[in-house]
């Protein structure tokens, strides 16, 4: 060993602590946000703070749309168990077993002592063995693996399968309707924008019960050691529920203040117009005698 590793064997890799995707996703919404706060010293009045309220919260629910397609905590789950960490092996450790689920695949996180390194293994919503498995992870990983393979017995694997893949095909079609309701507000069509925005939220909705019917079918227990290890719905699921009632609210208010008042409508969204012309004084008039002479 030199200073504690080998010298002529590639170190162990460490795990990424965010996915390549939703560092984009947030980078290019973030840009369009900074990109916002530099001309937004260019609108006067009150107008200002109604177009940065308006711009965030929209971009809010845009990025959160998109990132949570790709988060694994739509569903996790902890466990502390004393097992072993290779099969075939007397010898007991004192481990932190985690499962991730998301829309796409299912991560599933070993943690220990000084002894036991972390370890983090992927497992794709596919057919088929994952490819991660043959890197040779612990026996509790594995273990974990296997209930959500195709091959097992338990069956989770079609329904986790089916449910994501909804749950993402109804978050596409709320972004696709966010888009068209930021186009509706710039053209401006206020109501029918306030339309498309309780669409998005319905579509936001319908994810989340699309995910949820894998609680509808039994789970295999995940027993490991003394422990058993139970999921729970993780921060992705609250977080669309969230924005799925914010648009419901905007849109319900945007569709009520059209009805009941549009002046502050418009105002809100500065389109109101300028009545100071209406009440200036009218100029001096020249009139020609000429032609008042000719009643003209």
């Amino acid at each position: 060993l030199f200073d504690g590793v080998y010298p002529f064997y590639p170190q162990q890799r460490k795990a990424a602590g965010f996915d390549i995707r939703t560092i984009i996703v947030i980078v290019v919404f973030l840009t369009l946000a900074c990109s916002f706060l530099l001309i937004i010293p260019g609108i006067r009045g009150r107008a200002r703070l109604y177009w940065t309220l308006r711009v965030l919260l929209s971009l809010f629910v845009g990025v959160v749309i998109v990132v949570v397609q790709f988060t694994g905590d739509w569903e996790t789950g902890w466990v502390q168990a004393n097992t072993s960490y290779k099969s075939f092996s007397r010898a007991q450790v004192d481990v932190d077993i985690g499962l991730h689920i998301g829309l796409a695949g299912v991560n599933v996180t070993l943690r220990g002592g000084a002894d036991v390194p972390i370890w983090s293994s992927a497992v794709a919503m596919a057919p088929g063995v994952p490819g991660g498995l043959e890197m040779g992870p612990p026996a509790p990983i594995l273990y974990v693996a296997e209930k959500f393979s195709s091959q097992s017995p338990c069956a989770v694997h079609r329904q986790y399968r089916i449910a994501g893949h909804y749950a993402s095909a109804m978050l596409w079609v709320a972004f696709c309707t966010w888009i068209i309701s930021n186009i509706l507000f710039s053209m401006p069509v206020l109501v029918y924008g306030g339309y498309m925005l309780l669409v998005t939220g319905a579509f936001t909705i319908f994810s989340l019960l699309s995910f949820s019917t894998v609680r509808n079918s039994p789970m295999c227990l995940i027993q490991i050691g003394t422990g058993t290890l139970h999921v729970v719905y993780g921060g992705s699921f609250w977080l669309v529920l969230a924005i799925g009632l914010l648009c419901f609210v905007a849109g319900i208010t945007i569709v009520a203040m059209h009805h009941l008042n549009l002046d502050q409508l418009k105002a809100f969204f500065d389109l109101r117009e300028d009545k100071a012309e209406e009440y200036q004084e009218m100029p001096e008039v020249f009139i020609n005698p000429h032609f008042v002479g000719k009643g003209l």
